[in-house]
């Protein structure tokens, strides 16, 4: 299958305005774009002030002006939510879109203002073990049957949640990974997808995903497909874009998603469409 290409914005700044974020979901389509993903966060640092958006909002905006993108949350940190209160938002945009999201999750970033300001638990290994909970709960009660989860940290009893998501057999879910950390490639290797990132440089070489893909795939179990979805940032002129993507394609991964701080910048590139 070729490589498909998607929009990455943040949730803050200009971005935190729906209709702007709706808008250039709804570009991003004409220009042929296969995704659009949003950021979650709810109080990072990216600027004194910033303003910031629900991104589940955001993703109901941009499902209610697109009919064929791929949409979702590049990622969401579990930890951070309660897992039946996510059940409920994604089976919605789920549906809302008519069976187009995925979700990605992860740890979150960065832990103090993201997790400590609140008084919550910021030990990535903490977080760690809420995270793979809350996705044996979010999962258990996409199912639709009537649910029960005795855990360390959350405990459901027989809950029943309706409907289920119009994917079958359920909405995918892609887990971040910060090179070169293995445990989270353990967990992406239960799942359906990974998304490879770099602690400095937002985005790793072809080289250093070729080597996480490797891993993952080796841990997996099932015989069903598994997304790869790199980050990245294109020059101004595209030079070498193709090229690029065809490194990273060669390397594993099946999206690219194109990501710009400036909206000038995002609509630039938009514009050009997908670097195929």
């Amino acid at each position: 299958m070729a490589m498909e290409f998607a929009i990455n914005v943040p949730n803050f700044g200009e971005y935190a305005d729906p209709r702007i974020t709706a808008e250039l979901a709804r570009a991003a389509e004409a220009a042929g774009w296969d995704g659009f993903f949003v950021w979650d966060h709810i109080n990072a640092a990216f600027g004194e002030g910033s303003p910031m958006a629900d991104p589940w909002v955001l993703l109901a905006a941009i499902s209610m002006t697109t009919e064929r993108l791929r949409i979702g949350t590049m990622v969401t940190p579990l930890a951070r939510r309660r897992p039946w209160k996510v059940a409920r938002e994604t089976v919605t945009i789920d549906h809302l879109s008519g069976g187009r999201l995925i979700l990605g999750v992860g740890l979150g970033h960065p832990a103090d203002l993201e997790f400590a300001a609140f008084g919550e638990e910021p030990d990535d290994r903490h977080r760690g073990q809420r995270l793979d909970e809350a996705l044996e709960v979010l999962t258990g009660l996409w199912g639709g049957e009537p649910f029960t989860f005795e855990g360390a940290h959350y405990d459901v009893t027989n809950v029943q949640f309706l409907p289920t998501p119009l994917q079958r057999p359920r909405i995918p879910i892609w887990v971040a990974q910060t090179y070169p950390h293995r445990r989270p490639l353990v967990r992406a290797a239960r799942w359906d997808g990974l998304v490879p990132m770099h602690p400095t440089d937002m985005f790793p070489t072809p080289e250093q995903v070729h080597e996480m893909v490797g891993i993952a795939t080796s841990l997996r179990t099932v015989e069903a497909p598994f997304d790869v979805n790199v980050p990245v940032v294109l020059s101004g002129d595209r030079s070498g874009s193709g090229r690029l993507a065809r490194e990273y394609e060669d390397a594993g991964a099946t999206w690219l998603q194109v990501g710009a701080w400036g909206i000038d910048e995002l609509r630039a590139q938009i514009a050009a469409g997908p670097p195929r």
